[in-house]
């Protein structure tokens, strides 16, 4: 019986072990992410929540809700976010746990509860943020207008409208996946940014992975901002 006792024993202080070392591994792979640059935003009205941060006009009647890519902080996206603010969208940027928007994919839930004014609502993100938006629309189709996804994809069919935008020069999409699992947008308008890059649709600086932009960060959050907007016409 002893002898049993010190075996469990020593089976409990192992699965102790790795669980410590896991949870500090992943700490450590979540503490380090890719950190917004500074960003003035300007003309518009900006409001801090506790998850998540609202950019414009409240009472407009469109709204869309974003999903920051893995492991980049959620400001990274205001240059966009905030221009299409400036045209009268109400957009919620969620901040994810952990900068991974896999780990709160209805998070979305909270912000529709939250403004029950706006009555078009849009849900997008960027890499693995789009691919959560994308899960959560596909689930909660009669609730949104459509879905925006900056390079990435769904992995379970739409019937809503998605549009798609990926730069032509993004090293870090994968294009066989993208390509098979974009089938699964019924409804799908797809536009492709000549000399844009997977990490210029934030303010983040260079991605692993990813190759050198042939247009500025400017000019490809523009293409965005205008694209987005004649989808929501």
């Amino acid at each position: 019986m002893t002898a049993k006792k010190s075996y469990f024993k020593k089976v409990l202080i192992g699965l102790f072990v790795v669980i410590l070392i896991c949870i500090g591994g992943f700490y450590i792979y979540a503490s380090d992410y890719y950190h917004a640059k500074d960003y003035e935003v300007s003309n518009i009205k900006v409001e801090q929540q506790d998850n998540y941060t609202v950019y414009g006009d409240t009472n407009s009647k469109t709204g869309l809700i974003f999903y920051p890519g893995g492991k980049v902080e959620a400001k990274a996206y205001e240059p966009i976010l905030a221009g299409l603010a400036e045209k009268g969208i109400c957009v919620v940027l969620v901040e994810m746990p952990f900068n991974l928007a896999v780990l709160d994919s209805s998070a979305a839930d909270c912000v529709i509860n939250e403004f029950t004014n706006i009555q078009n609502w849009y849900i997008g993100g960027h890499s693995l943020g789009g691919a959560m938006a994308a899960s959560y629309a596909a689930n909660y189709q009669d609730k949104l207008k459509g879905l925006v996804l900056l390079a990435a994809y769904p992995t379970k069919e739409l019937d809503i409208p998605v549009l798609s935008i990926y730069g032509s020069e993004d090293g870090v999409l994968n294009r066989e996946k993208y390509s098979d699992s974009i089938k699964n947008a019924n409804n799908l308008s797809e536009i492709v940014i000549d000399g844009g890059n997977h990490a210029q649709f934030g303010n983040y600086g260079e991605q692993s992975g990813d190759n050198s932009a042939k247009i500025s960060s400017e000019k490809q959050w523009n293409e965005t901002i205008k694209e987005i907007l004649n989808f929501m016409k």
